[in-house]
């Protein structure tokens, strides 16, 4: 789409240049003739007006072009933004719901983990659409594929910890406000944060599966 708009901008320059170059050759022609009124009248191109009318319409339209992707950018940066913050919240609210039933001791409700489960899975996805999270190089032997029934709470505690470490994570917290001698910390941070989200995708879509196989006592 940029692409575009740059060759049609760059030709209605060349446009307005050639009117131009053409303009001053006839002016140049007709103060080098004889005086006015000699001579047979001068021979005027009804295209010269024709070309400039182009230009100036090429020009005005690339303007309305650019201007009108800038407002389309606009609004998607907005969404995203949007998005994000609605993630994020809904994301603590879902570990919160958690956190309340198994510190209550409650029998575990698997309809419920898995409603809850998947949402946090969808919304880490979208998340992670915005972010693109990179695998950490030091990987650590997968314990959740195989998820037993009586490992389920543990499992939720976990990923409680999880997006705990992951809201709480100063990369996201202060990403507009990082100093140079800070530059090596952050990187640091947003290595973290980005383990600790496809973590909760992963984790999250594992007991969803499991939970949506098991019945409520």
């Amino acid at each position: 789409m940029k692409s575009k708009a740059i060759t049609f901008k760059t030709l209605s320059h060349w446009l307005t240049a050639i009117v131009f170059i053409l303009g001053v050759a006839i002016d140049g022609s007709a103060q080098g003739g004889p005086p006015a009124g000699a001579g047979p009248p001068a021979n005027i191109n009804p295209r010269v007006g024709e070309r400039v009318r182009v230009g100036r319409e090429a020009n005005l339209r690339s303007a309305e072009m650019e201007a009108g992707e800038e407002a389309e950018n606009q609004k998607r940066i907005l969404a995203a933004i949007a998005n994000m913050k609605e993630d994020f919240a809904r994301i603590q609210v879902l570990r919160n719901d958690i956190a309340r039933s198994l510190i209550a001791h409650k029998p575990l409700d698997f309809s419920v983990i898995t409603l809850q489960s998947e949402e946090i899975n969808r919304r880490a996805q979208r998340l992670n659409s915005y972010m693109l999270a990179h695998p950490s190089d030091n990987k650590e032997p997968d314990t959740t594929s195989a998820l037993k029934s009586e490992e389920m709470i543990g499992a939720l505690v976990k990923l409680c910890k999880l997006i705990d470490s992951f809201t709480e994570n100063p990369a996201l917290k202060s990403a507009a406000t990082i100093d140079a001698e800070q530059t090596e910390k952050a990187k640091e941070d947003k290595a973290k944060a980005d383990a600790d989200l496809l973590a909760i995708i992963k984790l999250s879509e594992t007991i969803q599966k499991k939970a949506g196989g098991l019945k409520a006592p």
